[in-house]
């Protein structure tokens, strides 16, 4: 028996990195999962791979920033496995690194588009039948800069700020109803938005030491994949409001060993396949 047998979850965002991993926890752990990203191929491919696992799934190509698509992607979940408990929106960007001032408009509003509206139509979409049925777990996850300002991040930790704030008063707003709603701060995770980063040039210098950075604390998606089963389980039942942060101190402390260790044992360090790609700085165009 399984901590989620018979539920039915959505997971935007979901067909690889942390999203692909809490799809597969949650499907492991007993229920039908809908993958979904704006990607038909990605969704195909993420359907293809935790159905040879032998799981309930499927999945829709919707993208996050459109409401009507978010309801969509509901009814098709509903359509397929007869309900919906537990929605989780995983689907974000995080723009470029640099100052405020050098990213491009269309940069800025990408982020503010798919981490701010896309957590609020997901969570609007999913309360929608939970409140409705009296039941349902909503888990919004968080990142760097949910609780405070990051200088040269400051679109991404600005929007994940939102999402905190927007979720703890989410929950305070709904909680005689019944349903779980929970921010989830899954820590550094080894995904492309943590290997896969676009640096404003100029700002590179500030990155030397990111390498070392990721390979202390960033951790496999399985491991906070693992706490979003918990999250949508029984055991968050009548708890509604928690932020989970699994990036806790003893993290901090026990990666910063295991670098020291190494360095002391001489072992090379793994590559982690970072790529830091330099773009130009935004220059409004005065024609």
């Amino acid at each position: 028996m399984g901590l989620l047998d018979g539920k039915v979850a959505v997971i935007t965002g979901g067909t690889r990195g942390l999203g692909l991993g809490i799809a597969r926890a949650l499907a492991q752990a007993g229920a039908a999962v809908v993958v979904a990203s704006r990607s038909q191929k990605s969704v195909g491919d993420a359907v293809q791979l935790i159905r040879a696992e032998g799981r309930q799934v499927s999945g829709l190509a919707v993208d996050v920033v459109h409401l009507d698509q978010m309801e969509s992607l509901a009814e098709y979940a509903i359509s397929q496995f007869g309900k919906l408990d537990i929605w989780v929106n995983n689907a974000g960007t995080s723009g470029p690194y640099g100052p405020t001032m050098d990213f491009t408009p269309q940069d800025f509003y990408l982020v503010v588009e798919t981490n701010i509206l896309g957590v609020y139509n997901g969570s609007r979409t999913a309360l929608q039948h939970f409140l409705l049925q009296g039941s349902g777990k909503l888990i919004n996850i968080l990142g760097h800069g949910y609780n405070r300002p990051v200088p040269w991040q400051n679109t991404y930790g600005a929007s994940k700020a939102w999402v905190r704030s927007f979720t703890k008063a989410l929950a305070e707003e709904t909680k005689d109803s019944h349903v779980g709603v929970f921010a989830f701060n899954p820590g550094m995770v080894l995904t492309d938005l943590l290997t896969d980063v676009s640096v404003i040039e100029g700002s590179g210098g500030r990155l030397k030491i990111y390498p070392t950075i990721v390979r202390i604390w960033a951790r496999p998606a399985e491991i906070p994949a693992d706490k979003v089963v918990w999250l949508a389980s029984p055991a968050t039942d009548g708890k509604t409001g928690l932020l989970v942060n699994i990036f806790s101190p003893w993290v901090m402390l026990r990666g910063a060993f295991k670098e020291g260790l190494r360095i002391l044992t001489k072992k090379s360090a793994p590559d982690l396949g970072i790529r830091i790609n330099t773009i130009p700085p935004y220059v409004k165009d005065s024609h």
